[in-house]
C-alpha cells in the first residue's frame, strides 16, 4: 500500500461481510489509520443499491466533467446529490423521487400486465384486467 505516496487521505474503508476480506485484511488498513467499516449484517441489498447508485454517479456525472479540483468536485457531488433524490424518478418508487411525494396522476400498469401460467411445455398467456 502507497497511499502516503499517492498523497491520498483516506479516512474509511466500507466493505461487505464476505469471508475473502477476513480480519487481517482489515489490520492492513487499521494500522494505517483508516477506520474499516462493514456494511449491515442481515442487509444483503445495501452492497447492490450503492454500487447502482456509484455506477449512476459515474456515468452520469464524472465520466462527462472535467474536474478541476477538489472543491469543483465537492459543489459537483453535492448538485448531483440533489438533481438525483430530488427530480430523478426511481422505479422502485413508482417513478417518483426519493425526496418528494409520489404524484397522484401516475397510471398504475398492474391493470395491464401480461400473466403467464406455464403448463409443461407450453406458455398461456393472458391480459391481467
Amino acid at each position: 500500500m502507497d497511499l502516503e505516496d499517492a498523497e491520498a487521505r483516506v479516512k474509511y474503508l466500507i466493505h461487505d461481510r464476505d469471508a475473502s476480506l477476513g480480519a487481517a485484511f482489515d489490520v492492513v488498513f487499521t494500522a494505517a489509520g483508516i477506520d474499516v467499516i462493514r456494511t449491515g449484517v442481515r442487509a444483503p441489498r445495501q452492497n447492490a443499491i450503492m454500487e447502482r447508485w456509484f455506477r449512476s454517479l459515474r456515468a452520469e456525472l464524472t465520466d462527462r466533467t472535467l474536474i478541476w479540483n477538489l472543491d469543483h468536485l465537492t459543489r459537483l457531488l453535492h448538485e448531483y446529490e440533489g438533481h438525483y433524490n430530488g427530480h430523478g424518478p426511481h422505479r422502485s418508487l413508482g417513478q417518483a423521487a426519493p425526496t418528494r411525494p409520489r404524484p397522484d396522476n401516475v397510471v398504475d400498469l398492474e391493470e395491464f400486465r401480461v400473466r403467464r401460467r406455464d403448463r409443461g411445455l407450453l406458455h398461456e398467456y393472458q391480459q391481467v384486467a
